[in-house]
Order: structure tokens, then sequence, then C-alpha cells
């Protein structure tokens, strides 16, 4: 079947899609065959990449996988849904050799990864299912939203909480002005839970299992020690986004739909220090947005590392671990968790409100592939705009710099941030860290 048969193909099959909205959230079964006509690579099929891959597989035939960590594709190939799929550590050979075979992709690498390889994708014209935070770099996730733009094919950003109805909801009744106009909104979390505040680990025998220049990719080689691999990588500013790049695209993202939180004009942070290599052992931050057509100007507060917000200000419920507060001059808005499932209103009266349901996060994505509607995550209009907001709180930390004795608090020069052109006025001392420089080969 040719590309523009099997597209046309793929737009007519829509029947999940208008089963779904006209049932209000009851699907009508598919049959195999459908679903199979999606074909799937997977770029990173360990950790998170595990439940990624294997979603696709419950919606399409997975065609190609792509890891760095041979015990890592060893273990999928042991699944029957990928046993027939091509097998790569480099996602660019990938693409060479089998990139005609896929109609999407996606994308669960460590942060670094993330915008090349979806970058790649949508240039290819793929669909492209990418993990969160959508870019390591603000630059980055500009650049990545317009590829989508351009692209025109279904996009999402793994931020899974996106299709609970509490999140909805909430997002819904903020948008109707539920608690007024909001004046400070407060996201605090759990993490890190991987080590921060370290130096560079020394050199270590690469095992035999991992490809260590294919897991370095696009940012500059450096000797393996095991401090990177697996999942400890989140903590250094090499390869990661640190707690806030982890966890803020789920905590932040009631409050993101719900307050027009896009284009902060200021952000400052105040940290614990950091040494160049990893994110400090904990942070606070303060973003300033303007007022918009929609709201009146509003600070967002971030903490992580065992800073939280002032209990008090629960009325009475008790602190979770990690949360979202939201305060307006009418009432309160308070979610527990990380993914916004559940949200409680203080001072002012409950209502129920209209929005639209998901059929579930990654169906939201295969039947965006099928019928063109966008998901609520897409790259264009949503986590790209998400992404750069939270990155830009990373730049504020990085802009601190390093504590001049151990305990000691540092606070960065307040940056008045340019959203058009992704500069800090006056300076041109963060361009670097807004756009990185890219490894041969590797070219965004």
């Amino acid at each position: 079947m040719s590309h523009t048969n099997r597209r046309r193909f793929l737009q007519t099959t829509s029947a999940v899609s208008a089963g779904y909205w006209v049932a209000g959230g009851v699907a009508p079964k598919e049959s195999r065959s459908a679903i199979e006509e999606i074909r799937f690579g997977c770029i990173g099929v360990g950790g998170k990449g595990s439940s990624d891959s294997k979603d696709a597989a419950n919606n399409g035939k997975i065609v190609a996988i792509c890891d760095v960590d041979d015990n890592t594709l060893n273990g999928r190939k042991k699944d029957e849904d990928f046993e027939d799929a091509q097998v790569f550590n480099d996602f660019r050979k990938m693409f060479d050799k089998v990139g005609k075979e896929i109609d999407a992709v996606t994308v669960s690498t460590p942060d670094h990864t993330h915008a090349v390889a979806t970058g790649m994708a949508l240039k290819m014209g793929k669909a492209c299912y990418t993990q969160k935070p959508l870019t390591r770099t603000i630059w980055e996730a500009r650049r990545i939203a317009e590829l989508a733009a351009n692209a025109k094919v279904a996009t999402q950003m793994g931020n899974q909480g996106s299709e609970s109805p509490g999140l909805r909801s909430a997002a819904a009744k903020l948008k109707s002005g539920i608690i007024g106009n909001v004046k400070e909104i407060h996201i605090w979390t759990n993490r890190p839970v991987w080590p921060q505040g370290i130096p560079r680990p020394a050199e270590q025998p690469i095992p035999k299992e991992l490809h260590w220049d294919e897991f370095i990719g696009p940012v500059e080689m450096r000797p393996y020690n095991a401090a990177y691999h697996p999942f400890k990588w989140r903590g250094f500013w090499a390869f990661g986004t640190g707690a806030l790049g982890d966890m803020a695209c789920h905590t932040l993202n009631v409050a993101f739909a719900g307050c027009d939180l896009v284009n902060p004009v200021s952000v400052q942070a105040t940290t614990t220090g950091h040494n160049g290599e990893t994110f400090p052992g904990s942070s606070k931050i303060n973003f300033e947005f303007a007022a918009t057509k929609n709201r009146p100007a509003l600070n967002m507060i971030w903490y992580d590392g065992g800073n939280k917000v002032d209990p008090e200000m629960l009325e009475g419920r008790k602190r979770s671990d990690s949360g979202l507060l939201i305060i307006g001059d009418k009432g309160k808005m308070y979610s527990p968790n990380d993914y916004g499932a559940e949200c409680y209103f203080t001072g002012v009266e409950d209502k129920e409100v209209d929005f639209e349901r998901s059929p579930g996060h990654f169906k939201e994505f295969a039947i965006a592939i099928k019928t063109g509607k966008p998901t609520w995550s897409n790259f264009a209009n949503y986590a790209g705009k998400m992404t750069e907001v939270i990155l830009l709180g990373n730049l504020s930390v990085w802009a601190a710099g390093k504590a001049q004795q151990e305990g000691q608090q540092v606070t960065s020069a307040k940056l008045e941030w340019d959203a058009e052109n992704l500069k800090v006025k006056g300076t041109s001392e963060f361009d670097s860290m807004i756009k990185p420089a890219y490894r041969a080969g590797y070219e965004l």
C-alpha cells in the first residue's frame, strides 16, 4: 500500500473517534485489523518506554524498536507483540532503514535526546508521541512546536494525567471563573528522588550491553559512570531537567490549562546552589505572568527538594507530599496529587461543567492519527508552550549558580524574559542554555 493510500485509509477509519465522542466516553470495540494499520517505531523501550511501547503495541503494529541498552532490547523482544520488530541502537539508523514503513513513533529516551529524535520524526512526516518534558531546552521546545505545526501530523506529550476527568473538569471550572481572578499558584513536589548536588562522577568501564556513544547522542561526550544510566540521569544538567522538568508537566497541567499560563515575563530562583554538573538539592522558583485578556497578572511559585507551600494556606486540608494550590479573589482550588485527578474548592460552591472526556491518553493519540483530531497535549498548541514555561524556571536555577558554602541559599537575579525572541533581556549570558550546541550528526 502506498504512503498516500495508507494515509487516506487511516483518515477514513474514524469509527473509533466518532463512536467515542457520540457515546460520551463509551467507545465501540474496534477490529484488531484496523488498529494494526498504525505502524509504530519505538525509541526507548525501557523505563517509561516499556509502557509507552506497550501502549503502541495495543494500538497498532510494532515495526521497529530502538534502545541503547541491549538487555532492554532483548527483554522487549520476548514479548510476542515485539517479536517481529526490527532492532536498533541508533534511532537515526532506524529511520534510515525502516522510516518508510513507519506511521508513528514513540520517543521515551532521556530528556537530552527528545528534541533530536522527535524533530527527525516530524521532518519525515511521522506522527509523534514524546515523553515529558517535550525537550531539554527552551529553544528546542519552540522548534519542535514549529516542526509539528508544519508537519500537520498527530502529536502528543506523555503527561498522561491529561486524560483524567478530574483534571479536565477542574480546568474547565477555572476557565469559567469559579474562584474569581487568580492571584497566586503554588506547586510543590516530593522530587528529586535521585542524587543532585553532586560532582561529576569518575570514569568507569562501559558495560558490554550499553551503547554509550548512542546514549550520549547530541551532547558533549563524557566518560561512562553508572550514576547516569539508568534513571539517575535526570539530575544532570547535560541529560535531564531535574525535579521541575520531571514533574511540572504533570502537577502544573490543570493550572496551565485553566489559567492561561503562557509566556512568563520574569523568573527568579532561590536554591541550595549547583556546580554546573547536577541540579541543586532544592529550589524555590517564582514566575511572574503579565495580565492577559482572560485574567489579571499573577505569580506562580514552584517548590522542590523539601520546600513546600505553607500548610495554613490549605484551609484545614492535609498538605500532600506533592500538590497544587490556586488562589483566586473568591476562593481556592487544591489538588493533593501530581496529576490533578482530585481537585477541591474552598470559599466557593463547586459546580458541574461541560468538558470533553478522553478515551484514554494513548488512545487519544491513536485516534488523532486516524482522524486528525488534536490531542489535549499536542506539541504545537499545548506541550511546546508548557515546556517553554517549565524550562524557563530551570534557566533561573542555572543563573543562581554555586553556593559559597554548604547549606547556604543562593538567589538568582530576576531574569526578565522576552518570550517572542527567547532571550533574557539585557544579556547574552544564558544563550547557550536556551539554545544548545549539538554533536555532529545530531543537529536539530
